[in-house]
């Protein structure tokens, strides 16, 4: 047998005869498999089959479901009837081609309760660009008298609007379905009567028309303003994660009003449990939540997350800023134009701020082409302006 020599300090080499090798069986730690084999299959049958009482939560944790939900993820869900059918259409129209336009038109749709202060402005901005545009006007209240050519007969059937009620989203869709009987408006602009122009003509146009998505505004906001009006009603269709809130002025390719017009299952939930005056005094606004949820749900993708209505929210209060004659100037049109980022602040009681870069096809541009809330009082003085701040 041959020997290991082995050395430590202060001795000299000894040999060292390896002994008999014997093989030591270990005992399978079998409790601890039985312990984890039956943690996971406790795990498995809380997913699949979730507590639905307060007793039944606390049993383990004193934070309840809570915290258990919070680390699980959401079971699944099989969708109803209403919801396959529904998403079948849906899905079908986004998958068709974008239909053909020898010379596509973007769709302007006015939702105004009477005259439009602004038609003047308007008028300028569509000269010379006759056949790339059609206008559609929504009056809720009173017929408006025309001067402008291109505003005259374009009344559409109206009915009665009331803020904050689904008759505010029936309108939007009476303006598209119009609007859409014309195969040639391929982009829909939703403008109300105290909207203007940022831009001239060809810049939107190219900016509408080559966009591959919509600008509807959508963030996510968990505040009292924002998630805290959603109702349990709208389940199983309509989940709280999935409610979204946002600016009602958007613009729509084609395909996008297509399917609005198709929807019924969403439009009906928010109808039904989106309303002013809900129970415990809860107040839920569906033109400002109806699109951004049922876009965050059905095509995330296809939409841009913010609007290119520019509006002045920093005031604070419940309605955005009104620009008078006194605040109307060459440098506060080339300020908002010149905006690159959209923002959006939470309802939080620490308030949240979430900032978006404005993309338009992977590239960087600015986000604004239209503002809001310009006061009758401001008209002569944007026309004095109009060539120089549509020029920049």
């Amino acid at each position: 047998m041959k020997s290991v020599q082995a050395w430590r300090p202060g001795m000299k080499f000894m040999p060292i005869f390896p002994g008999n090798r014997h093989r030591v069986h270990i005992r399978k730690p079998t409790w601890i498999i039985i312990l984890i084999s039956l943690v996971c299959a406790f795990l498995v049958c809380v997913y699949v089959y979730p507590p639905q009482h307060s007793a039944a939560c606390h049993m383990f944790s004193s934070q309840g479901c809570k915290a258990l939900q919070k680390w699980l993820p959401p079971p699944s869900r099989e969708l109803t009837d209403d919801e396959i059918a529904s998403r079948v259409v849906i899905k079908d129209i986004l998958n068709m081609p974008p239909a053909a336009s020898a010379r596509p038109k973007i769709a302007f749709l006015f939702l105004t309760p009477g005259p439009l202060p602004f038609e003047e402005l308007w008028d300028k901005f569509f000269q010379g660009n006759e056949g790339r545009f059609s206008v559609y006007v929504h009056a809720s209240k009173d017929k408006p008298l025309h001067f402008s050519r291109y505003f005259i007969n374009r009344e559409i059937r109206s009915d009665k609007v009331e803020w904050g009620k689904i008759s505010m989203v029936d309108a939007e869709r009476r303006l598209l379905v119009n609007a859409l009987k014309d195969p040639d408006n391929q982009h829909f602009v939703l403008l109300s009567d105290s909207c203007i122009p940022l831009r001239d003509f060809d810049y939107v146009y190219n900016y509408l028309i080559y966009t591959n998505v919509s600008f509807i505004d959508c963030f996510e906001d968990p505040g009292v303003h924002g998630s805290g009006r959603y109702s349990e009603h709208m389940l199983p269709e309509v989940d709280k994660k999935d409610f979204r809130k946002g600016s009602q002025w958007f613009t729509m390719k084609r395909q996008h009003a297509i399917v609005v017009m198709a929807d019924s299952l969403y439009y009906t939930k928010f109808r039904d449990y989106c309303r002013p005056g809900m129970e415990k005094g809860r107040n839920c606004y569906s033109d400002e939540h109806y699109l951004p949820t049922f876009f965050n749900m059905l095509d995330p993708a296809g939409i841009a997350h913010w609007s290119v209505t520019h509006v002045d929210w920093s005031e604070g209060k419940w309605h955005p800023k009104s620009y008078g004659a006194q605040d109307v100037t060459l440098e506060l049109i080339q300020n908002i134009t010149s905006v690159m980022e959209s923002v959006h602040v939470t309802s939080e009681e620490v308030k949240q701020t979430q900032t978006r870069s404005c993309m338009l096809n992977g590239s960087r541009r600015p986000c604004y082409l239209f503002g809001r809330k310009f006061l009758p009082e401001t008209l002569d003085i944007l026309l004095q302006l109009f060539t120089n701040y549509t020029s920049i």
